[in-house]
């Protein structure tokens, strides 16, 4: 399986990463906690506006103000933080199509 790359909180990026997150943990970590697979994720969350999130979620889950059910409810709450240029992207490229 190849390598994870870095996110770095390009909303461009968001979707092809959760993905990939999504493969890994179900061939490889099927089986740890579901606080295993986030953490795992939260390795590969570096740099750019990625790093102040990964800062508070990881704050969130050691003082416990937040609690994921499973990995995919962690994912979701990233893309939703990163993934929001996308439907703006959409609506752009469909209005240049019309002039």
């Amino acid at each position: 399986m190849a390598k994870l790359q870095l996110f770095d909180g390009m909303s461009s990026r968001v979707a092809e990463f959760v993905m990939r997150c999504k493969l890994y943990i179900r061939n490889k970590l099927v089986r740890a906690a579901v606080e295993a697979q986030v953490q795992w994720v939260l390795l590969y969350v570096q740099g750019g506006s990625a790093n102040v999130w990964k800062e508070n979620v990881m704050k969130e889950l050691e003082t416990g103000e937040v609690e994921y059910e499973s990995v995919e409810e962690f994912l979701l709450s990233l893309k939703k933080e990163f993934g929001g240029g996308e439907e703006e992207s959409v609506k752009v490229a469909e209005l240049r199509k019309l002039e």
